[in-house]
């Protein structure tokens, strides 16, 4: 790996795409501790350091590198734009127009990111709206802090400061894209690495401080063997063989090929996580918008926030189960995976081809999905466990979520770069 890196500086034009990426990273962070107008940047850093805001705000901080809480230009994040392409890509299951779209090709796949751009502004909208309603009372955003947060709240100022989140992330999409186009990777995948990776130091440095050196060198070691199980599951498929009869098309002979489609374990990546995550917390956000204290308000407090409690985590690790099944019911279609192959003449060995070959990628399908669940819901329960044993903060540097996307993207940024480098190496050997 270290030597595919090292190849991937000696060549010119992968080494220009390597440095244009970090460069539009460094960018992205600057952006993120770019005070948004209107904002007291002395007070909110007053609040950071007295208060710890967790759950779904917690989780929203984690996507935007912190830059949430410090209601930054870039406070939103990536957040609107991952939120709208999970929306567009479960209706095109429910509308029939976004599921022939999907069908047309790239054609088809640009008109749905045209969608997904548009409903991006609108969710970024709404958030920066509500972000900036729950910021007035500085006790909703930082528990225990008195600070005005945004000293003047009149209603131009409001829409400037709308509109001034609203066009980050439009930016940060735009990063995003530049990325794709000529850098190295997926750009909104980078961004999001870029997020959390930059909160790593701080948040280890800070279990130095507050717990010592013992804390801080079993935290890191734990770290390490984390990331190399997930390395380890990541990398983890079942590979179904498919043979591929052979045609004659003219003189011309077709297919006899052999091929393979291969499952992750997880594969449902870190969507079910962050699924879970986000509705676990609204319960609590009820009761805190309403004010109530009838018994159901107090035992939602009692059970359902604080982290540590065996309710939370048997809720958290359920629904996280329950998502990976949901998710990768609707991302793999066995049906027309199925039809695909009948269509170009491939067949599972042993295995007729048409509903039988489904109901084989079904049965594969739901055995290797409960492994990748479980798998989610102890990566999930790792902050958890690092809450009660350390009395951490809910942002564990090497908490579940964080993990997977840190891992996940480092694992396709390398395979791209080596692909490219075996493309230039296939082109000189032509030569």
């Amino acid at each position: 790996m270290l030597s595919a890196f090292g190849k991937a500086f000696k060549t010119p034009d992968l080494r220009k795409k390597i440095f244009f990426t970090l460069a539009i990273m460094g960018l992205f962070r600057f952006g993120s501790i770019v005070p948004t107008p209107g904002v007291s940047y002395t007070n909110v850093q007053t609040c950071l350091k007295q208060a710890n805001s967790g759950g779904l705000f917690g989780l929203i901080n984690l996507f935007s590198g912190g830059a949430l809480l410090q209601l930054s230009v870039f406070a939103l994040g990536i957040m609107p734009y991952i939120t709208s392409s999970i929306i567009i890509q479960l209706l095109t299951v429910v509308i029939p127009r976004f599921e022939a779209l999907k069908n047309e090709g790239q054609s088809g796949t640009s008109k749905l990111t045209q969608y997904t751009r548009y409903l991006t502004i609108g969710l970024s909208i709404l958030q920066s709206t509500g972000l900036i309603a729950v910021a007035r009372t500085p006790g909703r955003l930082f528990s225990g802090c008195s600070y005005p947060i945004i000293p003047d709240a009149t209603w131009p100022r409001i829409l400037t400061m709308v509109f001034v989140m609203t066009a980050g992330t439009s930016v940060i999409m735009w990063l995003g894209e530049l990325i794709t186009d000529r850098g190295v990777g997926n750009g909104m995948s980078i961004l999001i690495f870029t997020s959390i990776a930059a909160r790593f130091p701080t948040q280890l440095w800070s279990i130095k401080l507050q717990k010592g050196l013992f804390a801080f060198l079993f935290v890191t070691a734990v770290g390490i063997l984390v990331v190399a199980g997930v390395v380890f599951v990541e990398q983890a498929q079942r590979r179904i063989p498919v043979q591929y009869a052979k045609r004659q098309v003219g003189r011309q002979e077709y297919g006899g090929t052999s091929t393979y489609i291969p499952i992750k374990v997880n594969q449902a990546g870190v969507i079910p996580v962050i699924f879970a995550s986000s509705l676990l917390y609204i319960p609590s956000l009820i009761v805190n918008f309403s004010g109530s204290s009838s018994k159901w308000a107090v035992w939602i407090q009692q059970n359902l926030v604080k982290g540590d409690h065996p309710i939370y985590i048997f809720s958290y690790a359920a629904l996280i189960i329950f998502f990976t099944y949901f998710y990768v019911a609707i991302t793999f279609n066995p049906d027309e995976v199925a039809e695909n192959m009948k269509k170009y003449g491939g067949f599972i060995p042993g295995i007729r081809a048409g509903r039988p070959t489904a109901e084989y990628l079904q049965y594969v399908l739901s055995r290797i999905t409960a492994p990748g669940a479980i798998y989610l819901a102890l990566i999930a329960v790792i902050p958890i466990a690092a809450l009660i044993l350390f009395n951490a903060s809910s942002n564990f540097p090497f908490g579940g979520t964080a993990i997977l996307i840190v891992v996940g993207v480092g694992l396709d940024t390398a395979k791209q770069i080596e692909s490219q480098l075996q493309q230039r190496s296939y082109e000189g050997f032509l030569k």
